[in-house]
């Protein structure tokens, strides 16, 4: 190994460590600004729009630099493969090629082996065992109803045993004599909203779609269809029709944000 060489691969190796300290510094900038917007997503009008295109300038800034660092880290790969490859004999390299192809397979037949606890069902209750204090879509009435009624709740607590949760309605309606509502419900009456400041984990519904949503200015999910989606940067919602809300002979679309519309589930009466 050369010292021209050497000294071509300490400076790639300075310059990969450059693009990953400048992406760092991206990453970091990006997730304050999502912390700003989760905790008052009011703020993109506040700022007209200003903090939504500082936050789009970073993501493609990080696109390039993660681009940039694939780039050298390729080129590293290949300069140490060939000087690895010069200094060896036949008998040397076809018991490296050997050896990484048995590494292929042990790594293959360890992810196959290791999907299924992805999805286990302790994983599931960590995750429905987080969702306490956060609000949710709940179907309060028994299977042998004649009508499902979906409301927004609040989660109190999750019986990882029973896989039940305690939840809470809390809007006690007009009525002066109503109160606040608990129920225990288990884990097929329960559907979790999308989160409110991170639309990129929503589900995307298109046109024509049946859907389960929050009814403007209220607390209950009724049955609508998905007319158009309005988007602005990293915020949108759905023009939905809904079921029986007809006015003067047709169904008025009503705008709806995406963290209050979920997927309709199967079997629903209304």
């Amino acid at each position: 190994m050369s010292g021209t060489e050497i000294s071509v691969l300490f400076e790639k190796s300075k310059e990969l460590d450059q693009l990953r300290k400048d992406l760092e510094e991206d990453i970091l900038e990006i997730n304050k600004l999502h912390k700003k917007l989760q905790a008052s997503p009011d703020i993109i009008e506040k700022s007209g729009d200003s903090i939504l295109q500082r936050l789009r300038s970073l993501y493609v800034h990080a696109k390039e630099l993660s681009e940039n660092e694939m780039s050298v880290s390729t080129t590293l790969m290949a300069q140490l493969d060939a000087l690895l490859q010069s200094g060896l004999s036949a008998a040397q390299r076809k018991k490296i090629e050997v050896s990484e192809q048995k590494k292929k397979r042990i790594k293959t037949d360890s992810d196959i082996s290791r999907f299924p606890n992805a999805t286990s069902m302790r994983n599931q209750l960590e995750y429905w065992a987080s969702l306490k204090g956060e609000q949710v879509a709940a179907r309060v009435t028994p299977d042998d109803a004649e009508k499902d009624e979906w409301f927004v709740v609040k989660v109190i607590h999750f019986d990882k045993e029973a896989k039940e949760f305690d939840v809470l309605d809390e809007d006690p309606g007009d009525d002066e004599e109503s109160i606040q509502k608990k129920y225990k419900l288990p884990l097929s009456r329960i559907i979790p909203f999308p989160k409110k400041g991170d639309p990129s984990n929503a589900p995307d519904f298109p046109p024509g779609k049946h859907v389960l949503a929050v009814y403007p200015g209220t607390t209950a999910l009724y049955k609508a269809t998905v007319v158009n989606t309005h988007r602005k940067f990293f915020w949108f919602s759905y023009s939905l029709e809904f079921d029986d809300d007809e006015e003067d002979g047709s169904l008025p679309q009503r705008s709806v944000p995406f963290y209050r519309v979920v997927t309709l589930p199967d079997g629903h009466r209304q």
